[in-house]
Formats: C-alpha cells, sequence, structure tokens
C-alpha cells in the first residue's frame, strides 16, 4: 500500500535530533513519498540538504509562505524566481494568504500570492494554498487569474462545503491532514460529499497533529490515522483510499 504526505515540514528544527528515524517510520508504514512545501529562503538549505539524502522518496516545492511575506518580501520572490532555473521543483507552494496572525502585510501577501502564481503557471507547475482567514481574498485572486494550467491543492482545507466545491471547480484538490480527526473541525460532517478524486492526504508536520496525537508534534507516520479516519467517513477501505489519493497526488505533482 502506497501512501503519500503531500505537505511535509520535516526539514524543520522540531525533527533535526531523529529526522532519519521518523523518515524510517513512515516509509515502514507504506509511506514512500514526501513532498517538502517551502517557507522562506532561510529554510533553502535544510530542505535540499534532506533531499539528496533521500532522493526517491522527497521531493521539494518552491515559494514565500505568506507569513513570511515582509518588507524583503520582493526580495524572497526573487530567489524564488531564481530557484527554478537551478533545481527541479514538482510544485510552487505553500503560498496565500494568512489574516489569523498579522494583517500588516495583507497588500504585499496579495502581490506575492499574483506573482507566485503567475510564475507556476509559467512553469506548468501546480500552486500550493496556504490560507487561514483569508478565503474571499484568495478566491478573488484565483478567479482573476483563473486559466486552464493552473492547479493544485488547497492545504490543510478547512472550509465549508461551498468553499471545497468552488476550489474544485477552480481546479484545485483539497489537501486532509489532522483538522479530519478533531471532534470540532467540521470537515468530517461533509467530506464524504466530495468525490476522492479531489483529496489528496497530508499531516504538516510538526504541525496540526492527528487525534490521538493532537497538542503534540506532528510526524509523517501519522497520516496514517489520516488515512483511517477518511475510510471511515467514505466507508471505504483503507487500501482504497491509498490507492485514490495516491493516484491524485501524483498527477498534480507529474511525479
Amino acid at each position: 500500500m502506497q501512501i503519500i504526505d503531500t505537505h511535509t515540514h520535516l526539514y524543520l528544527n522540531q525533527f533535526k535530533d531523529d529526522v532519519d528515524l521518523v523518515i524510517e517510520r513512515a516509509k515502514n508504514a507504506g509511506i514512500d513519498k514526501f513532498i517538502f512545501p517551502a517557507i522562506d529562503s532561510s529554510h533553502f538549505k535544510d530542505m535540499h540538504e534532506l533531499r539528496n539524502r533521500y532522493p526517491e522518496n522527497i521531493y521539494l516545492m518552491s515559494g514565500l509562505h505568506p507569513v513570511s511575506v515582509k518588507d524583503n518580501y520582493k526580495e524572497e520572490l526573487n530567489l524564488v524566481l531564481k530557484s527554478l532555473e537551478t533545481h527541479n521543483y514538482v510544485g510552487i507552494g505553500e503560498i496565500g494568504i494568512d489574516l489569523y496572525w498579522d494583517k500588516t502585510f495583507l497588500k504585499q501577501q496579495q502581490e506575492a500570492f499574483e506573482f507566485q502564481i503567475r510564475l507556476a503557471i509559467s512553469n506548468n507547475l501546480p500552486i500550493v494554498i496556504h490560507c487561514r482567514d483569508g478565503f474571499d481574498e484568495i478566491f478573488e485572486i484565483l478567479d482573476a487569474e483563473k486559466c486552464s494550467k493552473m492547479r493544485g491543492i488547497f492545504h490543510c482545507f478547512t472550509g465549508t462545503l461551498v468553499q471545497a466545491n468552488r476550489a474544485i471547480n477552480l481546479g484545485f484538490n483539497l489537501g486532509i491532514g489532522g483538522v479530519v480527526t478533531f471532534k470540532n473541525g467540521g470537515i468530517d460532517k461533509f467530506l464524504n460529499k466530495i468525490d476522492i478524486k479531489n483529496i489528496v492526504l497530508e499531516t504538516d508536520a510538526p504541525y496540526l497533529s492527528p487525534v490521538p496525537h493532537r497538542g503534540k508534534r506532528n510526524e509523517s507516520f501519522y497520516v496514517t490515522y489520516i488515512l483511517k479516519k477518511i475510510s471511515e467517513l467514505y466507508a471505504l477501505n483503507e487500501q482504497e483510499i491509498a490507492k485514490i489519493t495516491s493516484k491524485n497526488a501524483l498527477e498534480i505533482f507529474n511525479i
């Protein structure tokens, strides 16, 4: 059974002491591909070093996370642009709008999002969208930039069924992570109304651990708990869910 963690930050400091054990634990459970979203240039070195140790298992994205959009965002975007000339990335992400922590740089976040969408389209790459308290702003930009080449994933989807269908109609899949296991997460109430062909699995490790590990460090092995929950919601066996969601991921990232 192949399982793909489409969104995991195993290169962060939370894993500096045991990342090899974390990867081995995941691989032993059938999780053989790990897709790393970017945050900003300060993490590029660590991402690439880990990928070089596991070239058959790890795939990288380039991009500027909305929370990292600050006064120097144009310099960071230029580094994203340059990175595509020298490395083989499978996507642009995670990018988008985050109004939860700070609204100071909303305009700059919007500009960075637009720039990176266009960069992805021109390079025929999918985008992975980070959306926190910003669905309206994100959909406004996606509607304006809409074209046949625009595609990707709404990472850590926590919206409504209406928002889910709107995202799917724009050409996006939904990244489902630990929130689906939360008692009041919400998406478990309607997820099975969405065709499984529009779903991919993710952890967002080290964040958003699923039940029964909520509140602790997340890791890619825990995608098995997400798989189990989705299997229950769709009344399909775990092997079938793994097969379909992995196929979805491979097609999105052209792996």
